[in-house]
């Protein structure tokens, strides 16, 4: 599998870990964030993984800033995009299964890199299972296309 990876300043060291750990596993991994703890703005790392997940260019993505919060805000802007903030495996693995989330993020700051792995492999190992999910799914993806914003 494909992954897109993208991090900010505060999870350069996580984000290594967990490309190694998804290497190690047989993953190809493209890094779209930073490698350096110069302060950035983490917005541009969930867009860009945004973009490579609902263009095709990677088949899923994995964002880490301080929270996974901000970045996963970013990411979710992008149209095609449900990108999952997970500080347990419990609901990154429900989020594959009932939401058919396509990114996954989580928080340097929040969880050590070991429940990071967990996580990872929990989200991974899931698969999404159709069915009432998929309606709801589709009901998500429509508000998206109707561009509501609160109308």
């Amino acid at each position: 599998m494909k992954i897109g990876i993208g991090n900010d300043h505060a999870a350069v060291d996580m984000k290594n870990e967990i490309k190694a750990y998804l290497e190690e596993k047989g993953h190809e991994v493209v890094n779209f964030g930073t490698d350096t703890s110069e302060s950035c703005n983490y917005p541009e790392y969930g867009e860009k993984v945004g973009v490579a997940v609902a263009g095709g260019d990677v088949d899923l993505g994995v964002l880490i800033c301080g929270t996974g919060v901000g970045i996963s805000i970013a990411a979710n802007k992008v149209e095609g995009v449900r990108a999952v903030v997970c500080s347990e495996p419990y609901s990154a693995k429900l989020s594959r299964e009932h939401n058919n989330s396509n990114i996954l993020a989580f928080g340097a700051r929040v969880i050590g890199i070991e429940m990071a792995k967990m996580i990872v492999d929990a989200w991974l190992d899931a698969e999404f299972m159709g069915g009432k999910h998929g309606k709801r799914v589709d009901m998500i993806m429509d508000i998206e296309k109707r561009k509501l914003h609160g109308r």
